[in-house]
């Protein structure tokens, strides 16, 4: 306790004593963010028994959301361009100036925004972006907040704040809730308080699901509603996910060792042994916390025989399921397989694209070839002396005949003043008259 006593220094000494530990933060926040960015880039939170580099540094670390969150948005930016680590170090640059500028740092822009953002404050370097990058005009809009009273505010289901597991190339990719969006707060032991936007189609659900509800929960009361939507989910996905049920047929069925199909009842075991949470363990004996993201995996790899049994599989978080494959096939083997399967993903997307635009090609052929036949009736349907809306309309009825003679297409187009019956038929206006005005023509 008494390292941390200053009572007994001078002003001047009390001064410099701050502006030397001062830069003896700076200097090891630099060294920090350089650590975890080699951590990062190498994965090393996998073996340690995290699901991400975010878990990693707040589990190990010791570190809040928020510190976790500007620390590795820096160290990817600094691995970029490693004059953000001599910048952090004397002072230039500030965690919050990083953060700010990472998303507009390209190899073009990094050393003329990083020149001018040396020694400035957050709000000046936010103008600095703004004059830079400018972006379009905010609407103009006022609101009243509803009381904590109103019955009408809409409950929120925001994600966890930990990050997705795996590692993110870009290191401008992490992100974190904006403010002013989804937010949860702990209002006591029992009650959590939610926030968050719903958009207009969201919006329309939940009044719809509200009115059919209207019979259990007459009040509409948002909170009520969306645990009576939890209630009605959670068996829903909890079957979906790991063959839940109430009554489980029992299995008899021996394993099918050349596919990959894992049985329902085995994956009911497994979820309920491993209690729905990832199985990896450190060699420091830290189990990995993560409930997310979480996949079914064979304890011996199915490549090599591995069995759809309840003693082979297990349950692993996405991030330890690939790290698991890296240390069995390799590092390279597993890298060229994800590069692989992107290239396939976009393969496949764009044949699919191709697909629609020939499709959406061909309808618009169709289309107007139909559109053609259609109006090559008209004339016709005018020269017996309907006037042009009704012969427009008596057109569509021949529309899709695009292989019909003409003289077929306009006794078709002629039924549709027998079945109207709103007007006498013309002199002439007969099916055999018709035929005949087809034949000398308009």
């Amino acid at each position: 306790m008494q390292r941390y006593i200053r009572s007994h220094l001078s002003d001047h000494a009390l001064i410099q004593s701050a502006v030397t530990h001062a830069g003896q933060e700076r200097a090891s926040t630099a060294d920090l963010i350089a650590d975890i960015a080699e951590v990062d880039d190498r994965r090393l939170y996998a073996p340690a028994g995290y699901p991400s580099i975010h878990a990693w540094c707040v589990g190990e670390l010791r570190l809040s959301d928020d510190a976790a969150f500007k620390r590795i948005t820096a160290a990817r930016a600094a691995r970029r361009f490693p004059a953000i680590f001599t910048a952090l170090a004397d002072g230039r640059l500030h965690l919050a100036a990083v953060g700010l500028l990472a998303p507009h740092l390209t190899e073009e822009t990094a050393t003329g925004l990083l020149a001018a953002a040396a020694h400035k404050t957050k709000s000046e370097i936010e103008r600095l972006l703004a004059e830079r990058f400018p972006r379009t005009d905010l609407l103009a809009w006022v609101e009243d907040l509803p009381t904590a009273s109103s019955r009408e505010s809409a409950g929120a289901v925001r994600t966890d704040d930990e990050l997705a597991p795996g590692r993110v190339h870009d290191p401008v990719i992490l992100s974190r809730p904006q403010v002013g969006r989804s937010k949860v707060q702990p209002l006591s032991a029992e009650s959590f308080g939610y926030q968050y936007t719903l958009s207009r189609r969201a919006h329309d659900k939940m009044r719809t699901i509200r009115e059919l509800l209207s019979h259990e929960i007459p009040s509409g009361d948002p909170a009520e509603v969306v645990e009576a939507l939890c209630d009605i989910a959670l068996p829903i996905l909890r079957k979906r996910r790991f063959a839940a049920t109430e009554k489980p047929r029992p299995g008899h069925r021996r394993p099918v060792t050349d596919s990959r199909h894992i049985p329902d009842q085995v994956r009911r075991a497994v979820w309920e042994r491993d209690q729905g949470r990832c199985t990896f363990v450190s060699d420091t004996g830290h189990r990995c916390e993560a409930r997310k993201f979480i996949e079914f995996d064979h304890i011996e790899a199915f490549a090599r025989g591995g069995e759809a049994t309840v003693d082979g599989i297990r349950l692993l978080c996405r991030a330890h399921n690939q790290y698991e494959a890296e240390r069995t096939f390799g590092a390279d083997f597993m890298r060229h397989r994800r590069i692989a399967a992107a290239e396939a993903r976009a393969e496949a997307k764009a044949q699919a694209k191709r697909v629609h635009e020939q499709e959406a090609a061909a309808a618009r052929a169709r289309a107007a070839e139909e559109q053609a036949h259609e109006l090559e009736v008209v004339p016709y349907l005018r020269q017996l002396g309907y006037n042009a809306r009704e012969s427009r309309d008596a057109a569509t009825l021949c529309r899709d005949m695009v292989d019909a003679s003409l003289e077929n297409r306009v006794r078709v187009a002629l039924t549709y003043f027998r079945v109207r019956g709103t007007r006498h038929v013309p002199t002439g206006g007969s099916p055999r008259t018709a035929a005949f005005a087809v034949a000398a023509g308009p």
